[in-house]
């Protein structure tokens, strides 16, 4: 599937001014949910923002009223060990986390699950007062495939990764600004120029010192993390193949509790 596909244009959006880029998630009727066709276009555009000298920054939003409710459960029910392993949304998460230049995520809404791993494999989260953040993923018998075992502990230690993956539940603005998730909470109607202003102000700085640095602060994660990182996606497979992960994203589609056997 390919970036530049004309069906995938419209679900995701870049707006390019004095040297920041704006992207911005467009699914809301499902609440950004993030399908294949939304990840290999959103990764896409990371790339070619990385790579375009213009651009000095980036800020990824899904608006005012949310970021992204996370993946598209569908798109996880037609996978096996072995082909979520090699899968292009397996590769679209790497892309978008991979982005050399600073990135600033403006979460507005529910920001859940894949959505929630983006943001947080960000530089900068601001977040508006709606804002809620959350790993679901154990309650449907899965668990976070693009960094939600690791991308809390960095930010918030280790008690409170734990919480979020193991419990799956959900972190309010305030609460999440309080252990170090967001970096800052706004009024909603405040989000995007909030985010833009400090974009505004990384683009204004020598671009390659700006990459530098950020390459130097995620120095750590070119071995541990990347190693953690992996240790996820293979576990994340192996679950797929359980009949409990089957019961789980069954239920969810047929809005149902799901019923755990342990197998």
């Amino acid at each position: 599937m390919s970036e530049t596909d004309p069906a995938a244009a419209g679900l995701v959006t870049c707006e390019i001014a004095e040297g920041v880029a704006l992207l911005r998630l467009e699914r809301p009727s499902v609440r950004n949910a993030l399908s294949l066709p939304l990840l290999v276009r959103l990764a896409g555009l990371m790339v070619s923002c990385d790579a375009d000298r213009e651009v000095r920054c980036i800020v990824l939003t899904g608006g005012v009223r949310v970021f992204s409710a996370g993946a598209d459960v569908e798109m996880l029910s037609g996978h096996n060990p072995a082909s979520y392993m090699v899968s292009e949304n397996r590769q679209a998460f790497d892309r978008i986390r991979e982005t050399r230049k600073p990135v600033v995520a403006a979460v507005a809404g529910y920001c859940l699950g894949g959505g929630c791993e983006i943001a947080l494999g960000c530089d900068f989260v601001v977040a508006a007062d709606n804002a809620v953040f959350g790993q679901p993923e154990i309650n449907l018998g899965i668990i976070p495939g693009a960094g939600g075992t690791q991308l809390w502990a960095p930010r918030a230690g280790s008690g409170v990764q734990a919480r979020a993956v193991l419990e799956g539940g959900l972190v309010g603005a305030y609460e999440a600004r309080r252990r170090g998730i967001a970096d800052c909470v706004v009024p909603v109607e405040a989000l995007i120029p909030a985010a833009m202003e400090i974009a505004a102000a990384l683009a204004a700085k020598a671009p390659l010192a700006v990459q530098a640095a950020k390459s130097a602060m995620r120095f750590g994660w070119r071995a541990p993390m990347a190693a953690a990182l992996e240790l996820e996606v293979v576990t994340m497979a192996g679950l797929l193949a359980s009949e409990d992960a089957a019961e789980g994203i069954d239920a969810f589609l047929a809005k149902r509790q799901p019923s755990f056997g342990g197998r």
